[in-house]
């Protein structure tokens, strides 16, 4: 058994898997990179089968016809034969240095026969054309190098959430709360982060920046114009979280809070890109999502109606739409997202 497998989902990436990939292969014997080819047309199918045919012990490659990010996903899962499990896209990197630790670390848990459910690092905003990096830790709500659960955690800020850049999971875990994603639809690593952590018990938080998260293309899935274009499907992965995950039947407090807060953020984002887009038909999207969240979860519609990040929603008229928008802004700035 390897110690981990790394999912490298890709489609159309001639222009910048390689970057990827040459950060991976230093894992050695130890790591499995499994390059999932998405129905690509151009020279991605020919780039990976050469990396596989110099590196046949480390890369593995799967063809298969286009899908989407989740279903390239999907066959990692299928496909993993390592202890752990993580997804690195194909336009993004890690840092050898942090991967050695992490590394080590997995290591460690495999030799003391204590392997957990969940590893967190921190992750960098690589934004294109900016010179401060914003770095997303978790240093104040999560103790460090130790084993602990969720009773263990603090309370997490407004802009501060588990994504799929930060998180390393045990695969038989993903396996065994069956978890797939929905083909041909964008925005499914919030799915894949989410549904999860409520068979998640024991977690390590490893604080070191070890995912670089590149943002910046015009072409890219995160751009803020994309996502407006493709509203529907983050809206239609919005409600999944809520169907996937009903967290009002999850025990643990703590864990129960940092459910709400994700999807309290989630909602949010997708409230405000509808907002953002100005027509009347996504406004009245806005109001249907809002209704079905009133109707599915009391729990998080009160949350969103009368919560700090809620209001933000639900000021009135073109002036309060405004308002909204000019704070999601100001949070772009201070986070450092796209």
């Amino acid at each position: 058994m390897k110690l981990l497998s790394v999912v490298i989902p890709c489609y159309n990436s001639q222009e910048y898997m390689r970057v990827c990939i040459e950060s991976l292969l230093p894992g050695s014997e130890e790591v499995e990179l499994l390059i999932i080819n998405d129905g690509s047309v151009d020279e991605t199918a020919e780039i990976a089968d050469d990396y596989a045919r110099k590196f046949p012990t480390i890369v593995k490659v799967i063809h298969q016809k286009n899908g989407g990010h989740g279903e390239a996903v999907n066959a990692g899962i299928r496909n993993a034969t390592g202890m752990f499990f993580k997804v690195v896209d194909s336009d993004d990197w890690v840092d050898i240095k942090a991967y050695e630790q992490v590394l080590r670390t997995l290591r460690g848990f495999v030799e003391e026969n204590n392997p957990v459910d969940m590893i967190i690092s921190n992750f960098v905003y690589e934004k294109e054309g900016t010179k401060y990096k914003k770095v997303m830790k978790y240093e104040d709500v999560l103790p460090e190098n130790v084993i602990f659960s969720w009773d263990d955690t603090e309370y997490f800020g407004k802009g501060q959430y588990l994504m799929m850049h930060s998180i390393i999971y045990r695969t038989q875990l993903l396996r065994d709360c069956r978890l797939e994603l929905p083909k041909h639809t964008f925005y499914v690593d919030n799915l894949y982060v989410y549904k999860p952590l409520a068979y998640v018990e024991k977690i390590y938080y490893l604080n070191v920046d070890f995912y670089r998260y590149f943002i910046g293309r015009e072409d890219q899935s995160v751009n803020e114009s994309v996502m407006i274009a493709r509203i529907d499907q983050q809206v239609k992965v919005n409600k999944l979280m809520i169907e996937e995950v009903r967290h009002e039947e999850i025990g643990n407090a703590k864990l129960r809070r940092y459910l709400l807060h994700h999807l309290e953020i989630v909602t949010v984002i997708s409230a405000i890109l509808l907002i953002r887009s100005g027509t009347k038909g996504n406004l009245q999207k806005k109001k249907e999502l809002l209704q079905y969240i009133k109707e599915r979860d009391s729990v998080l519609y009160h949350q969103l109606r009368y919560g700090l990040l809620g209001n933000l929603i639900h000021l009135p008229g073109r002036f309060g739409r405004s308002i909204s928008i000019g704070a999601y802004k100001v949070s772009q700035k201070i986070i450092g997202f796209n």
